[in-house]
């Protein structure tokens, strides 16, 4: 057999194992393939479908057109859950990352026992969406809770934050900040990334730690400052349980606590008018689109690539 010979052969063998290697990663990531198109493609295009229909989940949807989606307009209990959804986001998410970055800057001096550190500020972000966390935040702020305890301690008397409709949004706003953990996390790996020569360099020149932390830190941070941006602004969006369990389900006082996702909640399962909430739940992804679009629009005056 000559050379030229045992070269084709030996391509049409790796042909062979390179089609049975796909074959075999085919079938490995086929549950992956069918779970995408079931359980998320498939009901993705299903509420869109629904959302030009009324449906009751008891009759069959009848196509009603852009009615659904014109009802946004003239919906005034929706226009509440947008400014209280608006105001949880816009407050809570700039709180919750300035948390984050100052925790991670101490952190990031080499704290003996960083791990336990860590670890202790990052469990809130595990369990700051559960049901257990926001019964025990009805408990630390109700009327015998343990904020109130402190400040009649200290001869303060207290009342109950999340039944009065000025302070019920406040304290889920504390919530969110209080679970700055997985930020910090994020912050505190990107501070390690930081070259210690420029700070070096900059201590020889004189540089205080303010304009260290102004002109070295932030810039150099800032790829990082923004993915967690953007990651908060969604997940602020998208809280749900925090102001389901502390409201009951009402989004009360006076609606005070009635997030979108609440609203949308009540439209679909309590009042049974699927094709809204499909609606709003698409209204509610062009939302967190146009956010997502600003935030990426306004990277390029602040955000910094070290290339």
């Amino acid at each position: 057999m000559s050379a030229l010979d045992e070269l084709r052969q030996l391509r049409r063998g790796g042909v062979q194992v390179r089609k049975r290697d796909n074959k075999a990663a085919f079938w490995f990531l086929a549950p992956w393939f069918a779970g995408l198109v079931f359980i998320t493609v498939g009901p993705v295009l299903a509420s869109f479908a629904l959302g030009f229909t009324k449906y009751n989940l008891i009759q069959p949807p009848r196509f009603i057109g852009l009615d659904n989606f014109a009802r946004v307009l003239g919906d005034e209990r929706l226009h509440n859950a947008l400014r209280v959804t608006f105001t949880y986001v816009l407050v809570s998410v700039p709180l919750q990352l300035a948390c984050a970055l100052g925790v991670a800057l101490l952190l990031d001096k080499g704290l003996r026992g960083l791990a336990f550190y860590r670890s202790a500020f990052y469990l809130p972000s595990l369990l700051g969406s559960s049901v257990a966390i926001a019964v025990l935040w009805t408990q630390v702020f109700g009327t015998d809770g343990l904020v109130n305890r402190v400040l009649g301690f200290f001869g303060v008397e207290g009342k109950g934050w999340i039944s009065d409709p000025d302070t019920a949004l406040s304290t889920l706003i504390v919530l969110n900040v209080w679970t700055f953990g997985s930020p910090m996390i994020i912050f505190l790996a990107g501070l390690r990334q930081i070259p210690v020569v420029y700070y070096e360099a900059a201590a020889i020149d004189g540089a205080g730690w303010w304009s260290r932390f102004r002109r070295i830190t932030m810039p150099l941070l800032s790829p990082i400052l923004f993915f967690n941006l953007v990651l908060q602004i969604i997940h602020a969006f998208q809280s749900f349980t925090q102001a389901f369990v502390v409201s009951g389900g009402t989004g009360g006082p006076s609606d005070s606590t009635m997030f979108y996702t609440l609203y949308l909640y009540q439209q679909g399962f309590s009042r049974f008018d699927m094709g809204y909430a499909s609606a709003l739940a698409w209204f509610l992804l062009l939302i967190i689109a146009a956010f997502t679009a600003v935030n990426f629009w306004a990277a390029k005056y602040w955000v910094f690539y070290d290339d």
